[in-house]
């Protein structure tokens, strides 16, 4: 497959079939893992916007029962007095049964008998206008109830810090893998042209000019790379695809879920390998006719 990328190529310069071929192969693996990054990161700042909205539409009451009252009574009376606040879908107090299957996961069952297990209250919120922490403090306050309020603002926060942070490393990776692309081209521009030294003079003495000339290798190595970079992406499309079909909704892991849409994200990889070595090759054999001077 690779071969088929230099079967159509200028006629003025002599072919490097086998070079080029390495180069090719080393920009579709970029031009892969380009596409793995970007991929990734919308799939993290998905999975983190889930997060963050599933834990702005609920909020947790922890309820501290009076003298001569259950827990289980205050917590009822609390899921009964936040039922009725505006921005407030449902609330329902948390039975110990429910609470010990939550905690099962994480102590075992040997000690779930003895240990103290706080009376707490779910509360769905309306997603349109959701109540806040202060809001539903307020109303278990009036209520005569001592409670504790969690918005699980914080756990927002640090989701919605994690989603970035990926972000940025994604755009780091993809920023490497243009520069490491870039870099090649370059290389190969330069030494395509000291190979090339005899053909660049008799077209310099038949009167072509330097932009000329650098048009030729801009034309090689960008046809190159746009063919090159439509591998990779297809190749990456590929294994998203597949990793799709095997996880579901969800792709493989729910913390990296994927979407078919994802796919339309790798489209543009072809012309963006080539805008990189079109950049790399023109600016490579300029500054090296200028030393030729």
């Amino acid at each position: 497959m690779i071969g088929r990328l230099f079967r159509t190529r200028p006629s003025l310069l002599p072919r490097d079939a086998g070079g080029e071929a390495w180069l090719a192969s080393l920009i579709a693996v970029l031009c892969f893992l380009a596409c793995l990054s970007a991929v990734g990161a919308v799939a993290a700042d998905r999975a983190a916007h889930g997060w963050a909205r599933q834990l702005r539409a609920e909020a947790t009451v922890q309820v501290r029962p009076r003298v001569g009252e259950t827990g289980a009574e205050a917590a009822a009376r609390a899921a009964q007095t936040l039922a009725g606040v505006e921005g407030v879908d449902e609330a329902e107090a948390m039975d110990r049964e429910t609470a010990e299957a939550l905690l099962r996961p994480w102590v075992g069952d040997a000690v779930l008998p003895d240990l103290p297990i706080p009376h707490l209250v779910t509360v769905r919120l309306d997603p349109a206008a959701p109540a806040s922490a202060v809001t539903l403090g307020r109303a278990l306050a009036e209520a005569g109830l001592d409670a504790t309020v969690d918005d699980h603002s914080l756990w927002r926060g640090e989701v919605e810090r994690s989603a970035g942070l990926i972000t940025l490393l994604a755009a780091a990776a993809f920023l490497l893998t243009a520069g490491a692309a870039g870099a090649a081209v370059a290389y190969a521009t330069r030494a395509g042209m000291a190979a090339q030294s005899g053909v660049i003079n008799t077209l310099s003495l038949n009167g072509a000019s330097d932009g000329a000339i650098a048009g030729l290798f801009q034309a090689r190595y960008g046809l190159l790379a746009a063919g090159a970079g439509a591998i990779g992406a297809l190749v990456a499309m590929v294994l998203v695809g597949a990793l799709r079909l095997l996880g579901g909704a969800e792709g493989v892991t729910p913390a990296l879920p994927l979407a078919w849409s994802d796919l339309l994200i790798l489209s543009p990889c072809p012309l963006l390998a080539a805008t990189v070595a079109l950049a790399a090759a023109r600016f490579t054999a300029l500054a090296r006719l200028k030393q030729g001077h």
